[in-house]
């Protein structure tokens, strides 16, 4: 039960980002939970191209993501 309760919980706070590595204060960010899942079935179809082409290239024009906190 306690990993149903864990998938409904609000993501709003939490945000994965992609860091450009060419490009200062360019990348991409998706919502996420504490601990970087992304549900892939809330994305619109676009950032979900942008999300699975953003982990494939990670280290070529991503930097590895992180996860924060967004601000309110």
């Amino acid at each position: 039960m306690d990993a149903v309760l864990d998938r409904q919980a609000p993501v709003a706070c939490f945000e994965l980002r992609f860091q450009s590595l060419f490009q200062p204060g360019r990348g991409l960010c998706f919502p996420c939970d504490a601990q970087g899942r992304v549900d892939l079935d809330a994305l619109s179809e676009r950032a979900r191209e942008n999300y699975l082409y953003a982990r494939a290239v990670v280290g070529r024009e991503y930097a590895v993501p992180m996860v924060v906190c967004r601000a309110a």
